[in-house]
């Protein structure tokens, strides 16, 4: 009896164990991600299964380019996967579809050069953002939900990066979608 009694409190310590260091792990420094929809086609596909790293951008900032996960802005439950395409205090201008970004260091703005864009929309766009604000857009533009509809994107609300791709296992890799900087 006395064996089995050790047996159980050893299960328990290594349970306890194992949630003690899991839980924080899945809080605080990862996640998995299950993609929802076409708004990043093709670079990522509906039901693409990510793993996402929510500690370095609480450390660095974010790159344009990058992908990230986000709270949407109108219902802060809700995540959504998006490219960053603006920062604090810039201009964001559509022309044609073309995407140029105006700053303090490009006050004549620069084209952004967007090699992961296929699904183009033709369009004209402009917002200015805010000292907290990004904007946010889907590669998949004639079908993207993103910051042309509804707004800038607080800090705060930029949680993680894909940091893994685990499905589909045909695409499996490291920093899926990423730009070279990142």
């Amino acid at each position: 009896m006395e064996k089995n009694n050790n047996q159980v409190w050893e299960f328990i310590r290594y349970a306890l164990l194992a949630l003690l260091i899991v839980i924080p792990f899945r809080i605080f420094i990862a996640q998995p991600y299950v993609v929802s929809g076409s708004s990043m086609d093709p670079t990522f596909k509906n039901a693409d299964y990510l793993i996402v790293d929510q500690l370095s951008l609480r450390f660095k900032k974010p790159k344009r380019d990058s992908v990230v996960i986000i709270r949407y802005p109108r219902n802060p439950s809700k995540f959504f996967i998006k490219r960053l395409i603006g920062f604090p205090e810039e201009t964001i201008k559509i022309k044609n579809g073309l995407v140029w970004i105006y700053n303090k260091e490009n006050k004549n703005g620069f084209e952004l050069n967007e090699p992961y864009v296929f699904y183009k929309k033709n369009e004209d766009f402009s917002a200015k953002l805010g000292p907290d604000e990004y904007f946010v857009m889907g590669d998949n533009r004639a079908a993207s939900y993103d910051s042309r509809m509804w707004g800038s994107v607080p800090r705060k609300y930029i949680i993680g990066r894909p940091i893994i791709r685990l499905l589909p296992l045909n695409k499996i890799g490291i920093l899926p979608g990423q730009s070279k900087t990142d």
